[in-house]
Formats: C-alpha cells, sequence, structure tokens
C-alpha cells in the first residue's frame, strides 16, 4: 500500500459522487465505532474511495453524539448511539446483519485505571455481542489501543519502572490494570465463538490527525496553544520536561493508522497479530516547537 506516501494528511482527495455510492455493489460492509474521533474521521474518508483494498466498501459510522458537520461529506451512514448502553447497542447494531469488517478506534475516560478497565471493557462487549451473532458475514475486527500497552497508563507512569525501548509487540504485559488489556481479553474471548472469524490490534504512538471530538487531538491543541500565544504576545512555553524536550519521539499520522488497519483486513498474512504502527521517523519536541513558532509567528 502507498497512500500514505502519495500524498499527507490534508491533500485533496478524489471526490465521491453520491450517486455512484448508491449505485455500487458493495464487496465489504465496514462498521467504524468511533467515526469522528481522529483515525475514525481517516476511516471515513479513506474506506468509500474507490481504489481502496476490500472495496467497494459500504461504511456505517457510530458516535456517541449528533453528527458533526465537518462529518457530513463523508458517505457514511451515520448511527448515533451511546455504546456504554447495553440495550441501546442491542437494539441499533444488532441490525447491521450486513457488516464484515469492525474497526474498534474509540475509547472511554475516567478518573482511573480500574474505572477505565469496567467502562471500555463494557463499551467493547456491548458492540461484539451485539453484531458478532448477526452479522453472518463478519470477517474481521480491527481493534485499536496504543503504546500505553508497553508502558502503563497515565495513573501508573511514575510508579513503575520504564521500559527500555524498542517495545516489541511481543513483549510480556506489565502486572497492572490496563484497560488495553482488558479490550485485547474480550477481543480474544468473542472472537473465539465465532469459527473463521479473525482479528488484529494495532498500536499506534502520539497520533498526529484531525477530529474536534478527540480527547488526544494533540496537533490541534498545540496550534490553538500557538495562536493564543501569538495574540496574547505571550512566549510559547513547552508544558514538558526537559527530558522530553530533548529525547527523540515518534508519531503515527492518523491516515496511515487507517489504511495499515485496512491492510490487515484485506491481506491473509495479517490475521490474529498486534502491530506497533508509526510514520516510521524520529522527531524531536523542540523541532516540532520551532515548526509551530514558523507557521504562527
Amino acid at each position: 500500500m502507498s497512500w500514505w506516501w502519495a500524498g499527507a494528511i490534508g491533500n485533496i482527495r478524489e471526490k465521491i459522487d453520491e450517486d455512484d455510492v448508491a449505485s455500487r455493489d458493495y464487496k465489504s460492509v465496514a462498521l467504524v465505532v468511533g467515526v469522528t474521533g481522529i483515525v475514525g474521521n481517516s476511516l471515513a474518508e479513506i474506506l468509500p474511495l474507490a481504489g481502496t483494498p476490500g472495496g467497494p466498501w459500504k461504511v456505517y459510522g457510530v458516535a456517541r453524539g449528533k453528527r458533526p458537520s465537518w462529518n457530513e461529506d463523508n458517505p457514511v451512514e451515520y448511527i448515533q448511539c451511546d455504546i456504554s448502553d447495553r440495550n441501546q447497542t442491542q437494539s441499533k447494531l444488532s441490525l447491521l446483519t450486513d457488516v464484515t469488517h469492525i474497526f474498534y478506534v474509540t475509547w472511554g475516560n475516567r478518573e482511573t485505571e480500574s474505572e477505565n478497565c469496567k467502562i471500555n471493557g463494557l463499551m467493547f462487549l456491548n458492540v461484539l455481542e451485539a453484531v458478532i451473532p448477526n452479522a453472518h458475514n463478519l470477517s474481521h475486527i480491527c481493534l485499536q489501543t496504543g503504546t500505553k500497552h508497553y508502558v502503563g497508563p497515565f495513573q501508573f507512569l511514575r510508579q513503575i519502572e520504564a521500559r527500555d525501548p524498542p517495545f516489541t509487540e511481543d513483549l510480556p504485559r506489565l502486572e497492572l490494570p490496563n484497560f488495553y488489556y482488558t479490550l485485547e481479553d474480550i477481543l480474544f474471548q468473542e472472537v473465539a465463538k465465532k469459527e473463521g472469524l479473525t482479528w488484529s490490534v494495532h498500536r499506534p504512538d502520539n497520533i498526529f490527525g484531525f477530529s474536534p471530538h478527540s480527547l488526544m487531538n494533540i496537533v490541534r491543541t498545540l496550534c490553538v496553544y500557538a495562536a493564543i500565544c501569538k495574540h496574547e504576545g505571550s512566549p510559547m512555553l513547552f508544558p514538558g520536561v526537559k527530558e522530553l524536550w530533548n529525547c527523540y519521539a515518534v508519531a503515527s499520522d492518523a491516515d496511515l493508522i487507517a489504511e495499515h488497519e485496512i491492510w490487515a483486513c484485506v491481506d491473509p498474512n495479517a490475521k490474529n497479530e498486534a502491530f506497533n504502527i508509526h510514520n516510521g521517523d524520529v522527531f524531536k519536541w523542540k523541532q516540532l516547537w520551532n515548526v509551530l513558532g514558523e507557521q504562527f509567528g
């Protein structure tokens, strides 16, 4: 796959004619849970494109809130659903009997990791219990987690000894609560109930992309911060520690993650595996600060 290297995020995509979409004979049907998030938004843009592997794709998009105006251009059948509500999830998602692939790219945030395990496990299980028994052609589930699989959740970052990179996918789990582990355990448990159903787990790092609805929208947040500093004539101070300012970091482009997840769906050699997914280069935060300074003056 080479779409990401052909044009970075923000480039104009091929226009999709609504009449053409309506007349397509779909080969695959995606259910994107978290369609208004950073990666969900990229999936909503990429899946319907004519050249996307596994297509033509019909796309259902699930999010808790009403459909935002910036998402309306994507040819997605939008479903407003609070997946933490089991009855609502059953009533809305059990009707999607034509789904062939699930992209689970959402999460819930609570004060403690134990609470995170509970709410995120509930949400994921609600979706799988609504879809798996009713979508008879369901073939693959993509679960997106992240690098905290290796370093632990925010709650414990300064309470445990940090692992030295590289973080390979086969590293043993840390001995502490982590909702990523909860999600994986539920995935393995539910997939085992349907013969032939496969899975993949995707672990990005700092996600760079676009979505006003994401708690992890770091690029937009930094741009707003830079604009405020310029408006007030204040120095744009780095909010982190000196070690972070000087060390190397990695990022994961939202479009690249989306394409990686689609690849795992359609490539027979990518089944039943976990994958790290990064841009393949490194940067320093002080370098990114220079870029922000040049852009916002």
